[in-house]
């Protein structure tokens, strides 16, 4: 399939298209896209896109993928997700993504796809580690929290934005290696944050303030424009969460090889590192943030009532930092 091909315009048409089109920001990221992505702060001028997301018909492609999973199939250059009841995506060498919307599908639920696995997948064909989780500012450095869903990665960032520090990241952690300098940045991903109604009401937040991120689940947007840190900013800490049975939360460093299988569980779509050849690259780039960053494994009490609360790990976690 010619997917340059996907749509004929004369030559000042699409001149015209381009030149109204918003750009938006993400993840370091110059974005076009053919769908209002209304999450994105978008940014004035004429910057060139380096991420195109355009509509087409993927149903063919789809099908002659060759062998893949249920939901998704992988290549050198593309990886093609298939999400029942919502579309079929094409994210193709770092710079392309195509959507393939079913009839009746919530754009709330494309949306949420495309700024969550296909960026992911975008990010690592661009040689970007996605982690898992969620990024605050403290003491001028990035401090990464990591963990399975419903480990609390977005209740503890909610927790440290309502003390007055900024917001990096939440769902998708963007990772950098410079190696002209050698070191390991977090990359912003724009000013929203995903927050369960539980973790809303235990906060202390108004529920009624908050958009639904799609209309089966009690999961809201949250919007943090006021305290979203827009710079790229050095890694010097990754905390993973772990909820158990134990009545006090306890916070221990991770030390030698320890290290590498947290990196690995945690890092965002990890099936596909090995499907895109990455293993190398993977094991370099934890390699330096090993190296860069102290790595903790954070144990928490899995329900609040066992004395737990985000507020109590923000106090533990500033004084580890201090």
């Amino acid at each position: 399939m010619n997917f340059n091909n996907l749509a004929h315009k004369d030559k000042g048409e699409l001149m015209i298209a381009t030149e109204k089109r918003t750009i938006y920001k993400a993840f370091g990221l110059n974005i076009t896209s053919e769908i209002p992505l209304p999450e994105l702060p978008s940014i004035s001028g004429q910057a060139p896109p380096e991420v195109k997301i355009v509509r087409g018909d993927l149903s063919k492609e789809w099908e002659q993928a060759g062998p893949h999973q249920t939901y998704y199939a992988a290549g050198h250059k593309q990886v093609l997700f298939n999400m029942p009841r919502t579309a079929i995506f094409a994210v193709q060498d770092g710079k392309r993504i195509i959507i393939s919307p079913f009839a009746g599908a919530a754009e709330s639920m494309i949306r949420l796809y495309l700024l969550g696995t296909c960026m992911g997948a975008l990010l690592l064909q661009r040689n970007i580690l996605p982690l898992h989780g969620s990024a605050v500012v403290i003491e001028g450095k990035a401090y990464a929290f990591i963990g399975e869903s419903g480990a609390g990665k977005s209740t503890l960032a909610a927790a440290f934005v309502n003390e007055g520090y900024e917001l990096l990241s939440d769902d998708v952690i963007a990772v950098s290696y410079s190696k002209e300098t050698g070191t390991i940045t977090v990359i912003p991903s724009y000013p929203q944050q995903k927050l369960w109604q539980n973790s809303i009401e235990n906060l202390g937040m108004k529920k009624n303030k908050y958009v639904p991120l799609h209309y089966d689940a009690a999961k809201f947007a949250i919007p943090v424009s006021g305290r979203y840190c827009a710079d790229a900013v050095q890694l010097a800490g990754v905390f993973e969460l772990l909820p158990s049975d134990c009545e006090h939360s306890e916070i221990n460093p991770l030390l030698n090889l320890e290290r590498f299988p947290v990196l690995s569980l945690h890092t965002y779509r990890n099936f596909l590192v090995p499907l895109l050849g990455l293993v190398p690259w993977h094991f370099s780039v934890s390699s330096s943030i090993i190296r860069q960053a102290r790595i903790f494994r954070l144990h928490r009490p899995a329900s609040a009532t066992a004395g737990f609360s985000a507020q109590d790990l923000v106090s533990q976690i500033i004084n580890i930092i201090k």
